[in-house]
């Protein structure tokens, strides 16, 4: 009831038709560098939370939003 190898590398050929493979590659490295930004803010935002643990003050900017009711 499983996906076989078989299954598997007829989807992957249709893909491959179908986007073609320039678009393939530039979606793998579109995705690479998405991953790698996200790893480098999870370590950014360890790097922020040991600021606020010491008492440091954070760079950032804060904002407000008001309801005007008339």
């Amino acid at each position: 009831m499983g996906l076989s190898v078989t299954h598997l590398l007829v989807v992957l050929a249709i893909v491959v038709v179908v986007f073609g493979t320039k678009r393939l590659r530039n979606i793998g490295a579109d995705l690479g560098g998405a991953i790698k930004g996200f790893r480098t803010a999870m370590k950014e935002g360890g790097e922020d939370k040991a600021a606020e643990d010491k008492g440091e003050a954070i760079e950032g900017e804060v904002t407000s939003k008001k309801n005007d009711k008339d």
